[in-house]
């Protein structure tokens, strides 16, 4: 009678997986004569530990990577211009309680985009949240609710994440109206939630990127005000791998490599 009253009381109070594992935890109290504190203390953490590991499931849907990497698998033994130190400083998540901004620089290849993914990750799973989109993606949802006229409330949305990563600035220029709305972007979360963003361009080409060197500045102004950059320097994995198959166009990777190293 008590056991079937406590469950109808776990359901009503939304506690699933502790109506789960209360047979399991009773059973271990009684057998090792645990204290009513030591059992309910077992009993409250095991449902907090599932809340937070299916909202830490939930968070990693929503924020729409395009795959799950770790910091730890990075290979900073191939890419030793990727400062270890700085990034193991960026685990921290003292940037995202700031509300700071982390920049990638580099060609293609290099790993901007694993180390990216790879924070945020490490974000979701300390409780916060973030969402991914390319330079691509953003600048076409940029110009369907322009269109459709709903870029405001757009532009809300992509304030509420804890973090919100860019990938790829740079592959593809912006319209003045266009780079208008990066800007603006950019401006409601200064100071409010953290950016990460990779390009293959250096800094120098941003005028380029936003076709206008007023914009540039303004946008460089704000996302590295409060900021750390990383640049990476080194080889391609992708052309790694291509080396060992054997074939590999030298004279194409070099234009790429240029271009990020300005």
């Amino acid at each position: 009678m008590v056991t079937h009253h406590l469950k109808e009381a776990f359901d009503r109070l939304n506690l699933t997986h502790m109506a789960a594992v209360y047979d399991h935890h009773a059973e271990e109290a009684s057998k090792d004569s645990i204290s009513y504190l030591e059992f309910l203390d077992k009993l409250l953490w095991a449902e907090i530990d599932a809340k937070r590991e299916r909202t830490t499931t939930t968070n990693l849907k929503l924020a729409k990577f395009p795959y799950i990497k770790a910091i730890d698998s990075f290979d900073f033994d191939f890419q030793p211009s990727a400062n270890q130190r700085k990034i193991n400083e960026l685990k921290t998540l003292a940037f995202v309680e700031r509300s700071e901004n982390v920049v990638f620089l580099g060609p293609p290849g290099v790993g901007k985009t694993h180390l990216a993914v790879g924070l945020a990750v490490c974000a979701i799973k300390s409780g916060y949240t973030a969402y991914f989109l390319s330079a691509h993606e953003l600048i076409s949802m940029i110009q369907e609710n322009i269109v459709s006229g709903r870029i405001h409330r757009k532009l809300k949305t992509l304030n509420k994440p804890n973090i919100l990563i860019i990938d790829e600035v740079g592959y593809a220029a912006m319209d003045d109206e266009v780079a208008h709305y990066f800007f603006q972007i950019v401006s409601n979360r200064y100071e409010k939630g953290s950016i990460i963003l990779t390009s293959n361009k250096s800094y120098g080409s941003w005028g380029d990127v936003f076709g206008n060197n007023v914009v540039a500045t303004a946008i460089l102004d704000r996302l590295l005000h409060h900021s750390t950059t990383i640049n990476i320097k080194g080889d391609s994995y992708r052309i790694r791998e291509k080396k060992k198959a054997g074939f590999y166009d030298v004279s194409l990777y070099e234009n790429e490599s240029n271009d990020a190293n300005g």
